[in-house]
């Protein structure tokens, strides 16, 4: 009976032991999800080296926290001014991520929040910054391009020393007075009327200069043609087809004119009979 006893308090204290490790294990395994790294957080001490996605053994005394390195989003939508000192409503967005080798240093200084601790208060002071450097109509035009392109290379270059990359800085939506809209429109037409009458001109110019040229050309054409052939060189060649003809077997009739300059005229047997 007595061992009976003993075998069962030992089956029980083997069962103690083998929950209390179940429970020790499955306290230092951890799963870090995909796209995520996990800050190894000791009662306050954090580990530089963050984890990986997958699953993890760590200090079964530690917090595991995990920060996202995926590609996240910021948007925002306010009244800012422009550089003529109007207010425009202006919808703008942000995607960035965080590199994974700084995530530790990111969660030691800002914290796992840093989206709406950092990101978006330094995206909204950049558009502010950013607009009121360009005239409403830009947000209209090719400049569009370049206020974009300055948005996303000032907004990079202040949140990068905290591990952020900046992809892109897209702007979604820009609302504008009606007047003014109106009056920045018409301004847009006039602006191309007034190229397009530029380009008639020039266009005009350059053919008003090409019929002067053929012009000038066929002028120095005739001058040409009116000093080579003169009286006398017809005269000659009168003379030349004379002498020809009369060489010739056929009979014929050759009429020398009396006044001066006029060509010999030459009758052959079909010459008509007056």
């Amino acid at each position: 009976m007595e061992r009976l006893l003993t075998d069962q308090a030992l089956g029980q204290r083997i069962g103690y032991t083998a929950a209390v490790v179940c429970i020790v294990l499955w306290l230092c395994v951890t799963t870090v999800p995909a796209g995520h790294v996990g800050i190894v957080d000791v009662f306050g001490s954090v580990s530089p080296n963050a984890l990986q996605p997958g699953l993890r053994l760590v200090n079964p005394f530690a917090k595991v926290v995990p920060m996202s390195v995926q590609t996240q989003m910021v948007e925002v939508a306010e009244d800012v001014p422009t550089k003529e000192g109007l207010t425009v409503h202006l919808e703008a967005a942000a995607l960035f991520y965080l590199k994974p080798s700084e995530a530790a240093k990111m969660y030691s200084t800002v914290g796992a929040n840093y989206r709406d601790t950092v990101v978006a208060p330094q995206f909204r002071s950049i558009v502010r910054e950013v607009t009121s450097g360009h005239e409403a109509k830009d947000l209209y035009t090719s400049a569009r391009l370049q206020m974009t392109s300055s948005l996303k290379k000032q907004f990079g270059e202040l949140v990068r020393h905290r591990g952020i990359e900046v992809e892109e800085t897209p702007l979604k939506k820009l609302e504008l007075p009606h007047a003014l809209q109106q009056s920045i429109e018409n301004k847009l037409e006039a602006e191309q009327a007034s190229q397009k009458m530029a380009f008639v001109l020039q266009k005009e110019r350059q053919e008003a200069e090409r019929k002067k040229i053929e012009a000038d050309g066929i002028a120095l054409f005739q001058d040409l043609v009116s000093g080579d052939v003169s009286t006398g060189l017809l005269r000659w060649k009168g003379i030349e087809a004379t002498e020809s003809i009369a060489e010739s077997s056929n009979p014929k009739t050759v009429i020398i004119g009396s006044k001066g300059g006029s060509t010999p005229m030459i009758l052959g047997n079909d010459a008509p009979k007056r």
